[in-house]
């Protein structure tokens, strides 16, 4: 072969593979500035937000299909779906640190129409500080108390505990609830040292319907991670004549 026709077969191969290279980088591609952001050290309760940075070097229009976020953050586009050539957009992080504590790591996916990409996994990190606080934890949330006569008092306690660093003040609320601790009356706001556990005794006046009862008693306190909450109790009221049928029905079995 001459010097001509390798010359020719040289430019024939290198113009092919630039064509193979020009070819092989059609379509979007997606570039983020920072696939990963540490906000540090945060207290317990503050909500953070990042923005990702990500621009499409590709040369074909990127088209953003999906975002979404493991359990405890959120994540949002922040700018237009579709991104032309050389354009930009975000992806905004937000984490709540409300009942975490400690280092904390989460994750972000970003679905694309870039084929060679089509998922990108974005990480967010914090280290989240928790201060003293009070920290209320009852012993059940829920009690069944059976048959009630008609016109009988319901009662039933509640132990509340203060398992935090600071003292626990909490005051209860229902339309006709009266609360009582160690026999008094309670006066609201109701005040637990760290450590320690009060016996709280429910007392709601007869009730002049028969059926199914179901009342919730709404708790407040100043655990800055549980400010509300709620328990419930349920029986069923039963009238005299219907407890006697009751007991002659079952007698056999009573006794």
């Amino acid at each position: 072969m001459n010097r001509k026709s390798w010359i020719v077969l040289f430019g024939v191969t290198i113009f092919l593979c630039l064509g193979a290279l020009s070819y092989g980088e059609k379509g979007p591609k997606i570039v983020f500035k920072d696939e990963s952001f540490d906000f540090g050290k945060i207290k317990q309760g503050d909500v953070v937000s990042h923005k990702f940075v990500f621009k499409n070097e590709g040369n074909a229009p990127l088209k953003i299909n999906k975002v979404t976020s493991s359990c405890g953050c959120t994540a949002a586009l922040v700018s237009q779906k579709k991104v032309a050539p050389g354009g930009k957009g975000e992806i905004k992080a937000t984490l709540n640190s409300r009942g975490y504590r400690g280092n904390l790591t989460k994750y972000i996916y970003v679905e694309s129409n870039d084929t060679n990409q089509p998922t990108i996994r974005l990480t967010i990190k914090v280290m989240i500080e928790v201060p003293p606080s009070p920290k209320i934890s009852l012993d059940r949330y829920s009690s069944d108390l059976g048959l009630y006569l008609e016109g009988e008092k319901i009662k039933t306690t509640r132990r509340i505990a203060n398992k935090g660093e600071l003292e626990l003040q909490v005051s209860c609320s229902h339309k006709e609830a009266t609360f009582f601790s160690q026999g008094k009356e309670v006066t609201f706001p109701l005040k637990i040292p760290s450590g320690k556990s009060v016996e709280l005794e429910v007392r709601m006046p007869p009730k002049k319907r028969q059926g199914l009862v179901r009342e919730y008693i709404l708790i407040h306190s100043n655990d800055p991670n549980r400010k509300s909450l709620s328990f419930f109790l349920s029986g069923y009221i039963v009238t005299k004549k219907q407890l006697k049928e009751l007991f002659a029905k079952y007698k056999e079995v009573l006794d």
